[in-house]
């Protein structure tokens, strides 16, 4: 019988095995979520105005001169710049090797001439930082890293704002930038967030400081909403240098022939690449605006995992039927829905752990609500067999002494009896019934037993009186035939159980082997006990069995061919019954048949040896 705890035991291990897995499955589903960040980035983009712009040397602008003329050309571009005077002026090109000396002179003259400059370096593969020339960096205000922070798919979502290099540490270019705008003279610090100015801005040590990056929406003819002037194009009208004016200018390379390895794939770019110096002008964007995108902690993701899994459970634990498929798909609901509304309210959730979570934990509290019920059918099943098994028991077992109790009230009724008569009588009927009671309580017992409704009874007695009791009944049955038991000594032996059910198990054996044993035969009866166990043996000259039915003949109501064919009555449930006894003591019954020269039954049943005499008995 199922044991309550099962259920419960169950369904915990269905929690914790699909939130364990749902872990492990957030871990392997990155790509998956970095596809659906993509996606609820680009559903809920909103559009401002922005206050940097590009400063772009393009291709138009590289041909005159090209790249070994680029410094003359960015030194031209900033003194055509400097009557707006910007605001900022970020320059996105690493100036660290020498150059041709008048060109260096003529952009160090220019960088002079410009305030609030911030120049690049990047971080080196050697874990070294290239700097700008001193030439150049002593006119800037502030120089920061342009190292990119790029997924595995190649797609540029988030930048960190602080790298370090040995005892060197760099911000980010667009966080100095944003620095300078702001006329903060330095960044205060926290485990948690940066503060600028008055702007907090969430980056977490733990996490290198990382930012999300908020891509502003291209514009509807596609083009930046960034907007973007060419030197050449400045050259062309320097009047285009009143746009530049307050402004926080970000100047780099955005010709493909100069910049390739500067150029990024974004959430917005749909597989377009947008040069870095743009991506420098987006994190500005980002951090002058507040619009910041905060990644959920590992603990909180775990927790809200591990409820929607409870969740998903709990449906299906505390509730059954429809009700249970509709609580669930509510949770699969939730879960769907959870990281697109955290994103709307600014947080990133992963997609992955959260839908594994309620998907695995429904899949898989359903399946074991499906098994439970097919038990339960099975249980109510075999519930209903053996109450039917049961009827039969007491259709054939009881046939016996409800006859005598019948004929015997007949005889009382009909005829006029002596005293002495309806004494003998009534002596009948009451021990007649008392035996009927037996056969009941016997057989509720040992299907209680069976179905673990009561324990078995723990109390010891002689083997040599089971016997003795057990061939009392039998002689009679036996005289009716001529059959001679012949009984060998008991064995110096005690049991430990319930005597009225080894009385029962020991009885039905030689009951079957004086009914299926031809007049004149002989039944014999054998005890013997060694090493712990006792072997109580019945013998008989019967009808036998094929070899193929000594495997079936403990199953319920199966009879051989020979017993069918003898004549005698009966539904083949005794020899189950039996066999139920001797398991539920512990014990095992070995048989040994061949047709036409008769059948041994050995019960093998652990016990107690005693010190006792015991002479040899003949029936």
């Amino acid at each position: 019988m199922r044991r309550p705890g099962v259920k419960t035991a169950g369904y915990l291990a269905v929690l914790l095995g699909s939130f364990v897995l749902a872990m492990v499955a957030g871990w392997l589903g990155a790509p998956i979520d970095n596809h659906a960040y993509d996606w609820m980035f680009r559903s809920h983009q909103t559009s401002w105005p922005p206050e940097s712009i590009v400063l772009a040397i393009d291709e138009q602008t590289l041909n005159r001169g090209g790249v070994p003329r680029m410094r003359r050309i960015l030194a031209e571009g900033l003194d055509l710049l400097a009557p707006a005077r910007p605001k900022v002026v970020a320059v996105d090109l690493i100036l660290a090797d020498a150059g041709d000396p008048a060109e260096d002179a003529a952009l160090e003259a220019a960088f002079r001439r410009t305030p609030n400059l911030v120049l690049a370096s990047d971080l080196m593969r050697d874990a070294r930082w290239e700097d700008p020339l001193p030439l150049f960096a002593r006119s800037a205000a502030a120089i920061g890293h342009v190292h990119a922070d790029l997924a595995f798919d190649g797609v540029s979502r988030q930048v960190p704002l602080e790298k370090a290099a040995g005892r060197v540490r760099r911000w980010a270019l667009a966080l100095e930038a944003y620095r300078l705008s702001r006329g903060a003279a330095q960044i205060t610090e926290s485990p948690d967030d940066l503060e600028i100015g008055g702007t907090v801005v969430p980056a977490r040590w733990s996490d290198s400081r990382l930012l999300r990056i908020r891509f502003l929406p291209p514009g509807p003819d596609g083009r930046s909403a960034i907007p973007s002037i060419s030197i050449a194009e400045l050259r062309r009208n320097p009047r285009l240098a009143e746009r530049f004016r307050g402004k926080v200018v970000f100047v780099g390379v955005t010709a493909v022939s100069a910049a390739a390895t500067d150029r990024f794939i974004t959430p917005n770019s749909d597989g377009e690449q947008m040069p870095g110096v743009e991506i420098h002008a987006h994190i500005f964007e980002t951090l002058a605006h507040g619009r910041f995108l905060t990644g959920a902690s590992n603990l909180s993701v775990a927790a809200l995992c591990f409820l929607l899994a409870l969740a998903a459970v709990a449906a299906f634990a505390f509730r059954g039927g429809w009700q249970s498929y509709a609580l669930a798909a509510l949770v699969l609901l939730c879960a769907h829905m959870l990281p697109y509304e955290l994103f709307a309210r600014n947080v990133v959730f992963p997609y992955v752990a959260p839908l594994s979570a309620a998907w695995l934990a429904a899949v898989g509290s359903g399946t074991f609500q499906f098994f439970i019920v097919r038990r339960q059918l099975r249980f109510a099943e075999d519930e209903r067999t053996r109450y039917q098994q049961a009827m039969h028991f007491v259709t054939h077992e009881m046939k016996t002494p409800l006859t005598a109790i019948q004929g015997s009230s007949e005889l009382i009724s009909r005829y006029k009896l002596t005293d002495e008569k309806r004494k003998q009588i009534a002596d009948l009927i009451n021990s007649e019934s008392k035996r009927l009671a037996r056969m009941i309580e016997t057989f509720l017992n040992v299907e209680r037993l069976t179905a673990g409704q009561i324990e078995l009874k723990r109390e010891g007695f002689p083997v040599s009186e089971v016997l003795d009791a057990c061939l009392e009944r039998a002689r009679p049955l036996a005289d009716r035939k001529q059959i001679r038991i012949e009984a060998g000594a008991a064995a110096e032996a005690d049991l430990t159980g319930d005597r009225e059910l080894m009385e029962y198990a020991l009885y039905n054996l030689l009951n079957n082997a004086v009914k299926y044993s031809p007049g004149e035969t002989r039944v014999r009866v054998e005890s013997a006990a060694e090493n712990g166990w006792l072997r109580l043996s019945v013998a008989d000259q019967g009808i036998g069995m094929e070899p193929h039915e000594l495997k079936r003949i403990f199953q319920k109501f199966y009879r051989t061919s020979r017993a069918v064919a003898s004549g005698e009555k009966g539904t083949g449930i005794g020899l189950s019954i039996v066999q139920q006894i001797v398991a539920l003591h512990g014990g095992r019954i070995e048989v040994t048949s061949e047709p036409g020269r008769g059948s041994c039954f050995t019960l093998v049943i652990p016990a107690r040896l005693a010190e006792r005499a015991a002479g040899p008995q003949n029936a």
